[in-house]
C-alpha cells in the first residue's frame, strides 16, 4: 500500500538526515502519519510528521521539512515532493506510474482488495445472536449487516475469519418461550392454557401454535405436560432458526457455525469453568447465588453468575462460551457485535478475561445503536400485518437486500441512523445504492456494445487526462479503504469509498467519450476500455466486500 510505502520512506529519509548530521538524533514517531490531504492542491498524500518533531529536533517544522525532503529516495509513484507550509510534506502522484496501475489491476493475479497483512491470525465474529425466541426483527439488521461485512473486512485484509450465531437455547427465556408456544398450541385445539404473563404475547406465537396443531393433532396434549412443552419447544426452536437462517440468507449473510448454548451444560464446559473460577479465588457464595469477584479484576461491582432460583444466569453462559473460544477452539482474536444497551457488560467481561488468564484486549466489542425507520418523513414503528414489531423479512421484502446493508453500513456503528425507505426505493441518483450500482452497470452496458474493439493491447499510458487520471486514483485507494476499515472495525468507510469511485467514473463518462467512431481516436478509445475495465473489477470487489450485488444492467 502506497501509504505503508510513504511512511516507510520517509522514515528512512529522517535517519539519512540525522546520520548526515542534518537533524539530530531522537527517537522516530512509530507510525508516522501519512494521510490523503482534504484539498487535492495539497498532492495525494502529505505527511504532517514535522511538526510533531519540531520539540525533539529543536527545529522548525518547516527547516524539518527541508531536510527530509532533501533526503528522500527515489520511489517509482512519486512524481515530486513539496513543502508546505508550516510544515507538512506533500506527495504528488506520478502521472506514468498511475496510468500503468490499469494494466496491473487487469493481470489475472492481480488479487483486487486481498492483503495479508492479517497474515492468517484466527479471528471470530459473533454477532445477530439474538435470542431464539421470535422471527429476527429490523433491530437485528444493524448487528447482522456489521457482523458480515467486518468478517468480509477481515478475510479481506488476511484474516482467518469465523462467523458465528450464539444460540441462547437455555435459561429462563426459553423456558418461558416453550410454555407460551406450547399454550397457544393447546389453545389451537380449545384447551384453556394460559400465555405465562411474561412470556411472548406476538402474534407470531400464535399464527405457530395454530400450524403445530394442524401438523401434529393433539398429539402433545396426550404427553405428559414437561415433556409436551419440550417437545413442542424444540419445534418452535427449529422454526426460528430455520427462519433465521432463511431471514439472513436473504440479506447474504451465511455462518460457519451456529453454537448451541445449551452444549455448554451437556458436554461439561460449564462444569470446568466454574471449577477453575473456585480454584482461582474468583467466585464466592452469599446471599444463597454465586458471585463473580469482579471488583478485584477492574470492574467497579461484583456479578451473580448464579443465582439463588432459576440456576446460571446469562454470565456464567458468557464466561464459558469464552472460554471454548479462546481456549477450547484457539482463537486469536473475538469480535462480539452487540447493541449498545449492553454497553454496560463490556467491563465484566474484560474482568472475565483476567479470571480466565487471557488478555483482554483479544476480546473487541462493536457496539452499535439503534435504527430508525421512516417512511414519507414518519417513523415506522410496528408492522403493517400484525401491528407487532417489524421483522427483518419485512424490510428486505420492501427495500431489498443491497438496499438493507448499505444504508445500514452508511454510517459508523456508534452514530444512530434513520433509515429512509423511500429513499431506499428510489431508483434514482438520490438514492446512493443505485448510484454506486448503476456505475457498475453503465461500464458492462459500454462492454456490451464495443465487443468490435481489440482493446487488449491499449496504450494505457494515453490515459493523461484529469478525468481519467481521477478515476485512477479511486481505483488504487481500495488497499487502503480495507485496511482502515479492518484496523477499526469500522466497514462504513466501504460505503463511502464505494460512491466516490462510482461518482469518478460518472464524472469520467460525462467529460470523456470511451468509445469513438472516428479510426484516428482508436486507441484512445482502446486505452479506455481498459480503464473502465479494470475499474468495474474495483467496483465488483468493494460491491462484494459489502455483501451486495454488481448487476450488469439496470
Amino acid at each position: 500500500m502506497l501509504d505503508a510505502q510513504l511512511q516507510a520512506a520517509v522514515a528512512q529519509a529522517i535517519r539519512a538526515a540525522q546520520a548526515a548530521g542534518h537533524l539530530p538524533a531522537f527517537e522516530l514517531p512509530s507510525p508516522i502519519p501519512v494521510e490523503r490531504p482534504k484539498q487535492a492542491s495539497a498532492g495525494d498524500y502529505a505527511t504532517p510528521v514535522c511538526l510533531q518533531l519540531a520539540k525533539v529536533a529543536r527545529q522548525a517544522p518547516m527547516a524539518i521539512a527541508q531536510q527530509i525532503a532533501r533526503h528522500m529516495p527515489p520511489l517509482d509513484f512519486v512524481e515530486r515532493v513539496d513543502v508546505a507550509a508550516p510544515g507538512f510534506l506533500n506527495f504528488w502522484l506520478a502521472d506514468r506510474w498511475l496510468a500503468a496501475q490499469v494494466d496491473a489491476l487487469l493481470q489475472p493475479d492481480a488479487a483486487i482488495g486481498r492483503l495479508q497483512t492479517g497474515a492468517g491470525a484466527s479471528v471470530q465474529v459473533e454477532f445477530v445472536s439474538a435470542n431464539p425466541t421470535g422471527p429476527l426483527h429490523v433491530g437485528s439488521a444493524r448487528n447482522a449487516v456489521l457482523g458480515d461485512t467486518i468478517a468480509s473486512v477481515l478475510d479481506a485484509a488476511g484474516y482467518a475469519v469465523q462467523r458465528e450465531y450464539y444460540v441462547n437455547d437455555a435459561g429462563s427465556r426459553i423456558r418461558l418461550f416453550n410454555e407460551t408456544l406450547y399454550a397457544r398450541y393447546a389453545q389451537a385445539l380449545g384447551q384453556d392454557v394460559a400465555v405465562p404473563e411474561d412470556g411472548y404475547h406476538g402474534a407470531y406465537m400464535a399464527e405457530w401454535g395454530a400450524d403445530l396443531a394442524r401438523e401434529h393433532g393433539t398429539a402433545f396434549l396426550e404427553m405428559p405436560n414437561a415433556a409436551a412443552i419440550g417437545a413442542v419447544g424444540a419445534l418452535g426452536l427449529q422454526l426460528v432458526l430455520d427462519g433465521a437462517r432463511a431471514d439472513l440468507a436473504a440479506m447474504a449473510v451465511q455462518y460457519d457455525c451456529w453454537f448451541s448454548e445449551q452444549s455448554l451444560y451437556d458436554n461439561g464446559q460449564y462444569d470446568k469453568v466454574m471449577q477453575l473460577l473456585h480454584a482461582g479465588g474468583h467466585v464466592y457464595d452469599q446471599d444463597g447465588a454465586t458471585w463473580f469477584r469482579a471488583t478485584a479484576l477492574g470492574d467497579t461491582k461484583d456479578e451473580v453468575i448464579v443465582r439463588t432460583v432459576g440456576g446460571p444466569g446469562y454470565f456464567a453462559s458468557d464466561i464459558a462460551y469464552h472460554y471454548n473460544k479462546f481456549v477450547e477452539r484457539g482463537f486469536d482474536r473475538v469480535i462480539d457485535v452487540w447493541g449498545a444497551d449492553h454497553q454496560g457488560h463490556v467491563p465484566r467481561m474484560k474482568a472475565m478475561m483476567r479470571a480466565l488468564g487471557l488478555d483482554p484486549e483479544r476480546l473487541v466489542f462493536v457496539l452499535y445503536q439503534l435504527v430508525t425507520l421512516k417512511r414519507a418523513g414518519e417513523i415506522v414503528r410496528l408492522s403493517k400485518r400484525t401491528g407487532d414489531t417489524i421483522t427483518l423479512r419485512e424490510v428486505i421484502d420492501e427495500v431489498g437486500p443491497d438496499a438493507v446493508r448499505y444504508f445500514l453500513l452508511s454510517r459508523s456503528a456508534d452514530s444512530q441512523m434513520d433509515f429512509d425507505l423511500d429513499l431506499a426505493k428510489k431508483q434514482t441518483d438520490d438514492n446512493p445504492v443505485f448510484y454506486i450500482q448503476y456505475a457498475h452497470a453503465r461500464i458492462c452496458s459500454i462492454l456490451r456494445r464495443a465487443t468490435d474493439v481489440n482493446w487488449a493491447d491499449g496504450d494505457v499510458q494515453l490515459l493523461n487526462a484529469e478525468p481519467e487520471l481521477a478515476l485512477i486514483r479511486q481505483m488504487i485507494r481500495l488497499p487502503e479503504v480495507i485496511q482502515l476499515a479492518a484496523d477499526n472495525l469500522a466497514p462504513h468507510h466501504l460505503t463511502y469509498y464505494a460512491y466516490e469511485l462510482a461518482s469518478a467514473l460518472h464524472s469520467f463518462y460525462r467529460d470523456c467519450r470511451v468509445v469513438s467512431a472516428e479510426p484516428a481516436d482508436l486507441e484512445t478509445s482502446q486505452a479506455r476500455l481498459k480503464l473502465i475495465s479494470a475499474c468495474r473489477l474495483v467496483l465488483a470487489r468493494v460491491l462484494e466486500i459489502m455483501g451486495m450485488s454488481a448487476p450488469e444492467q439496470m
